[in-house]
């Protein structure tokens, strides 16, 4: 299969409007349905608990609690948002190259029999489930980019950045990746599930959050080692398991391509954790549980925009890569220019998307076990989705910059020093994760 030649799901959202035609529409098949809903309910699981548990236990005890509830308000107001709005703005029938139009503004037309279209003719799934589906990769989006700039700003700052965000950046790129009529879907890019999307999305917005708001207080003086390693390990245990929905499930049907997809979460996380672990103990003598964890994710945000069209073995290559990469900016490149991206946030999921994406471009190739078609070019499809990757860091990260400063001048960014000091849970919250 050459997923150059996949129809985009959203490209031809099929609605059986005509009464005419109603008896030679496709019918979603129940199979493929209830593999979608699954797939969905997984990737809400990958937000609450997953990355709440995962940053949870990253940061000091006194902001554990915020972070659990950052991260469960931001769900919630991304998924109102792509109802009233979002879905229309990313997948709402126009033919702009940036955004979808107003088409679908609350669900306008959407009904129990209108469908989506899959990745192969004729087959469809219910139009609420997709949905559905892509309301939960807004999210987590969103909710990934608080790890950057953690334990150190208001929460209604984080709100309303977050309102602004996914309407102007993640839906446009939404739009333009996945989206039939989108500049970079007809540039040729690949990514199946979200690379450019959601990861290198969230690492940007993430970064420049962290340069924009300044480090935490204390930086490089104050013990901030995570407070609760086995809540990470929980977390980001959670997360392995939701990606399998966030992967398959970006198959749009259950077949051999989710099953493809399902495998390949499966080895390029392997790879990952071994390769983070070896080098981790290589240069420091001992390999770390936060290490595994953070080769972890590593591996899951690699494989996600190559899931669809890589080999199992070029994904553990391509896991053990981003490690590397990846490791490398964690531990020197943030260190170098100390900047105080908290959760890692741009040095996982950013450069981890970043090398995804290219390597998607190299892994793809039908010598390096991809699936690639006869005809495939390696140089020409990584030059594009080196194209792909520029015009997301450029969008990303110059509409991030002005809404961070937009809210830093509405209503602030940053707590005072005596609330950061105190910690958010009782200062913004009024209650705490533990009671001593």
């Amino acid at each position: 299969m050459n997923i150059r030649k996949l129809l985009s799901a959203s490209a031809a959202l099929s609605v059986a409007a005509l009464p005419a035609l109603a008896q030679e529409a496709p019918v979603p098949n129940k199979g493929d349905t209830s593999f979608m809903m699954m797939a969905t309910i997984l990737v809400l699981f990958m937000i609450l608990p997953g990355v709440a548990l995962f940053y949870g236990g990253l940061v000091r005890s006194k902001n554990m609690l915020s972070i659990l509830m950052q991260s469960t308000v931001i769900t919630a107001l991304v998924m109102v948002i792509w109802v009233v709005y979002g879905y229309s703005f990313a997948f709402g029938g126009g033919t702009s190259p940036y955004w979808g139009g107003f088409g679908k503004l609350f669900l306008s037309g959407v009904t129990m029999d209108s469908t989506a279209a899959t990745f192969t003719d004729g087959v469809v799934i219910p139009e609420y489930v997709f949905i559905a589906f892509q309301m939960t990769f807004a999210a987590i989006t969103a909710v990934l980019i608080i790890g950057g700039f953690a334990e150190r700003v208001k929460f209604g700052a984080i709100v309303l950045f977050m309102a602004l965000w996914v309407t102007l950046v993640y839906f446009p790129i939404a739009h333009m990746v996945w989206d039939g009529s989108g500049l970079i879907f007809n540039m040729g890019a690949l990514d199946f599930a979200g690379g450019t999307v959601v990861h290198i999305n969230a690492g940007i917005a993430a970064l420049v959050g962290a340069l924009v708001i300044g480090p935490r207080i204390g930086l490089g003086k104050d013990m901030m080692a995570p407070h609760s390693m086995t809540l990470t390990f929980v977390g980001a245990s959670i997360l392995w398991v939701g990606w399998f929905g966030f992967n398959a499930g970006s198959n749009l049907e259950a077949t051999g391509g989710a099953g493809l997809a399902m495998i390949n979460t499966f080895t390029a996380t392997a790879g990952a954790i071994l390769a983070w672990s070896l080098i981790e103990a290589m240069v420091r003598g001992k390999a770390s549980m936060l290490g595994a964890a953070s080769g972890m994710i590593t591996g899951l945000v690699a494989v996600t925009p190559a899931a669809g069209s890589v080999g199992p073995v070029g994904a553990i290559v391509l896991g053990a890569i981003a490690s590397a990469v990846c490791y490398y900016f964690v531990d020197v490149v943030k260190n170098k220019f100390g900047y105080d991206d908290s959760l890692d946030v741009f040095g996982i999921h950013g450069i981890g998307g970043i090398v995804g994406a290219i390597g998607t471009g190299i892994f793809t190739a039908p010598s390096l076990g991809g699936t690639g078609g006869d005809d495939y070019a390696m140089m020409g499809q990584t030059l594009i989705q080196a194209q792909a990757v520029g015009i997301t860091i450029v969008w990303c990260g110059v509409v991030s910059f002005i809404l961070y400063k937009i809210v830093d001048a509405v209503i602030g960014l940053r707590v005072s020093d005596e609330v950061e000091r105190e910690g958010l849970d009782l200062a913004t919250h009024g209650e705490s994760a533990y009671h001593y």
